[in-house]
């Protein structure tokens, strides 16, 4: 996990700062010419070089914002980056379409702007917050966190926000609060997929407080550098590394502080396929495929094997905390 702070403006669009997407090609590249045996020692200790290098890479071009940053812990990760132009290809927002090309494809419907985020239900604060003053809120870092799928698949990505707890601290939940809910934008105008019989729309995604408080609980606004893409949630998502992708509520409007446990999108979708935590757990098949392994998108060459799953996605020494003594197969 990478953490930084970033500096300058927010408009779009400056991956090349962090590090060029041709470089994470080239990397592609040089590790598949090691796959052959053509490259030899030297090439492997440039890959190792290379790798290191990618926690250390140059400020991005968002928001300017004051301030120091994250207290989160954990080791740096030294996974390779997945390609930006897979992690924008390759997706799941069924509000744009139910295929994984679907949402490149579609989302650019979306309106950005103007745009804001209702704070609502058991706090002191109550507001609506516009997005430029959301962001003006904490101070942004960069974070590279793994993103696993329930599908079997895999990511890693450079995403740029501050934990959700600074927004949780600022409009002061009451003591009742005991659950945080993102309601996703719901607009047939611009979101052609929402009225589909997919789901029951909004799409709705919850935590519980403590979870919600976590400092890896990330409230998003870019990655790779860039404002978030349409397909990948913009302007504003959830990213929850240590649970399955669909736990990260996109493009969110409400964010509702409650005493009872909220039904969620796919919960109520599907409730004996999808639980309430969706902790990434090898331990706990999803009815019809293992999670046992998982597809690291980028990784589809002819020798590349499926990786073990990583029991709350490689997060546990930092959020295993948060389920000590709970029977993860009963609260999957």
């Amino acid at each position: 996990m990478l953490i930084k702070t970033n500096a300058s403006g927010f408009d779009h669009p400056f991956s090349s700062e962090i590090t060029p997407q041709a470089a994470y090609q080239g990397r592609r590249d040089m590790i598949r010419l090691m796959a052959t045996g053509a490259a030899g020692a030297a090439l492997a200790g440039w890959a190792g070089r290379e790798a290191l290098a990618q926690t250390v890479q140059k400020p991005g071009k968002l928001a300017s914002l004051p301030g120091g940053k994250s207290a989160v812990s954990g080791a740096v990760t030294m996974e390779k980056v997945t390609d930006y132009k897979d992690v924008t290809s390759y997706n799941n927002f069924y509000e744009f379409g139910t295929d994984k090309a679907d949402p490149a494809k579609n989302a650019h419907t979306l309106v950005t702007k103007p745009w804001s985020v209702a704070i609502e239900g058991l706090v002191k604060q109550p507001k609506s917050y516009t997005l430029e003053d959301l962001i003006k809120l904490s101070p942004q870092e960069e974070r590279i966190y793994r993103l696993r799928c329930v599908e079997g698949w895999s990511m890693v990505i450079p995403w740029v926000g501050y934990s959700l707890s600074e927004l949780i601290k600022k409009v002061e939940p009451l003591g009742s609060a005991k659950y945080v809910e993102f309601v996703t934008q719901a607009d047939p105008r611009t979101m052609p997929f929402v009225g589909s019989r997919v789901l029951d729309w909004p799409y709705v995604e919850a935590l519980r407080m403590d979870e919600a408080m976590h400092p890896l609980a990330l409230l998003t606004f870019g990655m790779y550098g860039e404002v978030l893409p349409n397909q990948n949630g913009a302007p504003v998502r959830m990213v929850l590394p240590w649970k399955y992708g669909f736990k990260s509520g996109k493009s969110i409007v409400r964010i509702r502080f409650t005493d009872k446990e909220p039904r969620t999108a796919w919960n109520k979708a599907a409730a004996q396929e999808y639980g309430f935590y969706s902790n990434v757990n090898p331990n706990v098949d999803h009815p019809r495929w293992s999670q046992a392994t998982e597809r690291r998108i980028g990784e589809d060459g002819l020798f590349a094997k499926k990786r073990k799953t990583l029991m709350f996605n490689g997060y546990e020494a930092q959020v295993g905390q948060l389920y000590a003594g709970m029977d993860l197969k009963k609260n999957f």
